[in-house]
């Protein structure tokens, strides 16, 4: 009896779960669940994405007030009396669990699952609401697109399925529909609805025979055998890197069945061979994730994401040709395999007749895989009847001779073929993924097969946690001897340094220091300062010793803030200002004031400053300025000369400073006698005014 294969139409299936990264509007689409509070708690919104199996809506999660992607089954999938069983339901159910197992930056979250009771027992999942649009998107916009760029987007992709892969998970529909980019650039891994814990007895991917997943993305075992393990992701995720290298799938054909054909029957194309100029190195990288046999794959994604980071270090450093890498990541055809009309899997490809295919429902297709006899299984041979002419005597004794000869030489052939497949092949194992694996787990992992463990190098590492093992030698899927050692190199973790005091050094000894910890100078910042001197650094920014200083990665940029010596103050000019004002203002400037002099001043006002020193420039904090300040005009009292003979008296008053000027008083008689002066005796007039003399 055969099981049958349900696959993705990539043309009638798309926009599935991945649809919740929030299309545009004119896709959104109203229906009749729009507007339903769902089980007395998420209020459903307009439908963004319908796939073969369910709907999913944006809604609000009214009792935490958020915006989150509700996924409804369709309803009668779920109904045994349909489809014999509830394996649709149990699967829906299954990925709520598969994906709340995860916790990665790039998994789309699992928030909550149920059945709402309350109405027509609606089957529904409660995932993160991501802003933005697909990879399918990114392909149409972009692809073909540069290699560098092609890889950083499947690096995350291949981080997340590495982090399903750890936790014992497949994905089994990896597409560009099911990775979402959001608005703010961040990629996650959608719609684990296929996902399934590999086990050995579980390694079916389909429910009852029936295998559901995306024919341009399916691997050739799942096809054959139904069976998928972490290569079957990577293979789709080599099917993704073509596309966005070439803007094309691999295997295009008018049926689903055409498709699936040549996953089986057909290599991935090179890219180059669309897009001249491509490296070698990513050619192969392409080859190595599809190749049809799934042991030259890598054993799981965190293999793959090492071999894209490397081939993504030798684009960054320009690299155009590198053979080593290339014949590193080329998959090599293993020893003794099978001719032409065997494929790589190991199992007969004559197909079945197209009429063996057979289609159902509206958004997937039903194929029938291609047939294998089971383990042991001979076809019958036809009866063949007693020769004739049988003799009763036994045959001459030179054909019992040839009889024996040819079996001595049977034998010897049998021999030597079995030592020589013993030497050549036989005596090999296989070198087991240990990848990701900590350190005591990959011992325990390569003693159980018959392996010694050698740590070779330790290095840094910014995607495999520390005490994990990064790569071995010879490679996961390589041959090795029995016993033999695997050296593998083991995670520091992520490199990290702290930032060191460099208070009080040069700009050049800083940068030296900073060297050292693998840290580099980032903007020069400069500042006055009263105590450190021109061209030394005052501090750094993050500052030695906080906690933002620690822990930094490679290269990270400091800031150094570099003294610029004393600040200069502005003297300015005080002279005819009132010194009180002047004294305030320099005080304030941080400069010191001292009156050094007061004088009497015809033409500066009591107070203010008659001179300063310096009158101009600059000065730094703490410098003195010294200045001379007014008293005023000097004041002479003006005496009495009443009855004085009028030369004596004014030669009295210009004695004191006086200029005189003589006038008649009212009474005059001859004009030799002072009488009275103006300002009068006793008063106080500035001296070398004029005063006036009255005379009788």
């Amino acid at each position: 009896m055969h099981r049958r294969v349900a696959v993705h139409n990539d043309q009638r299936a798309r926009g599935g779960d991945a649809a919740h990264a929030g299309d545009p509007a004119p896709r959104r689409t109203e229906d009749h669940q729009t507007g339903r509070l769902l089980d007395g708690r998420y209020l459903l919104g307009s439908r963004i994405a319908r796939g073969g199996m369910a709907s999913v809506y944006e809604a609000v999660d009214v009792r935490l007030d958020r915006t989150v992607a509700v996924k409804i089954m369709h309803p009668g999938l779920g109904d045994a009396s349909t489809h014999g069983d509830e394996s649709f339901a149990r699967r829906f159910v299954r990925e709520a669990k598969a994906a709340a197992r995860l916790s990665h930056p790039n998994v789309v979250s699992v928030y909550d699952q149920g059945q709402d009771d309350t109405g027509d027992g609606t089957i529904y999942l409660v995932m993160e609401y991501v802003s933005g649009h697909t990879l399918r998107d990114t392909v149409a916009k972009e692809a073909p697109m540069a290699p560098e760029r092609a890889l950083a987007i499947l690096d995350p992709v291949l981080s997340a399925l590495a982090s399903a892969h750890r936790a014992g998970l497949v994905h089994r529909d990896v597409k560009p529909e099911n990775v979402l980019i959001a608005d703010d650039g961040r990629v996650k891994v959608a719609d684990f609805g296929l996902a399934k814990a590999v086990s050995a007895d579980t390694q079916h991917t389909a429910t009852n025979g029936v295998l559901i997943g995306t024919v341009s993305y399916l691997a050739p075992e799942l096809v054959i055998e139904q069976r998928a393990d972490a290569r079957a992701d990577v293979y789709a995720a080599g099917v993704i890197l073509y596309e966005l290298l070439t803007g094309v799938k691999p295997h295009t054909g008018d049926t689903p069945i055409a498709v699936a054909y040549r996953h089986v029957h057909h290599d991935v194309p090179e890219p180059s061979a669309l897009v001249p100029h491509l490296p070698a190195y990513v050619d192969a990288l392409v080859a190595r994730a599809t190749t049809r046999d799934p042991s030259l794959r890598p054993s799981d994604a965190g293999v793959l994401l090492h071999h894209v980071r490397r081939v993504a270090h030798a684009l960054h450093e320009g690299v155009r040709e590198d053979p080593e890498l290339v014949d590193d990541l080329l998959p090599h055809p293993r020893a003794g395999a099978a001719d032409d009309r065997v494929d790589p899997i190991g199992h007969d490809t004559t197909p079945e007749p197209v009429s063996s295919w057979l289609f159902g429902e509206e958004r997937t297709s039903v194929i029938t895989p291609l047939r294998e006899e089971p383990p042991g299984h001979r076809s019958p041979s036809p009866s063949v009847p007693a020769p004739t002419d049988a003799v009763d005597h036994p045959p001459p004794r030179r054909r019992r001779r040839g009889v024996v000869l040819l079996l001595v030489v049977a034998l010897l052939v049998g021999a030597i073929s079995a030592g020589g497949y013993w030497v050549g092949w036989g005596r090999y194992t296989t070198t087991p993924s240990v990848v990701g694996l900590t350190q005591a787990a990959a011992e325990a992992k390569l003693t159980t097969a018959g392996l010694e463990l050698k740590v070779g190098d330790e290095v840094y590492s910014e995607s495999v946690a520390k005490g994990e093992v990064i790569s071995t030698d010879p490679r996961p899927g390589a041959r090795i001897l029995p016993e033999d050692e695997v050296v593998v190199v083991v995670s520091l973790g992520p490199e990290r340094y702290d930032v060191p005091d460099l208070a009080g050094l040069t700009v050049a000894e800083a940068e030296e220091e900073l060297a050292g910890v693998k840290l580099v100078v980032g903007r020069l910042i400069e500042r006055y300062s009263e105590t450190v001197p021109a061209g030394t650094v005052i501090r750094s920014e993050p500052g030695f010793g906080t906690a933002k200083a620690k822990d930094l990665p490679v290269d990270t940029a400091i800031r150094l803030v570099v003294s610029k010596g004393r600040k200069p103050i502005r003297v300015g000019n005080w002279v005819g200002k009132a010194a009180e004002d002047a004294e305030k203002q320099l005080e304030n400037r941080g400069l010191q004031v001292k009156v050094i002099d007061t004088e009497y001043s015809d033409t500066v006002d009591e107070g203010d400053v008659i001179s300063q020193n310096p009158d101009k420039g600059t000065l730094h904090r703490g410098d003195t300025v010294e200045l001379v300040v007014s008293k005023g005009p000097e004041l002479v009292t003006v005496p009495g000369v009443r009855y004085l003979a009028t030369d004596e008296a004014v030669e009295k008053l210009q004695d004191l400073g006086f200029k005189v000027r003589k006038r008649r008083a009212t009474i005059y008689l001859s004009g030799r006698v002072a009488w009275d002066t103006d300002p009068g005796s006793g008063s106080r007039a500035r001296k070398g005014s004029t005063v006036i003399l009255y005379i009788v």
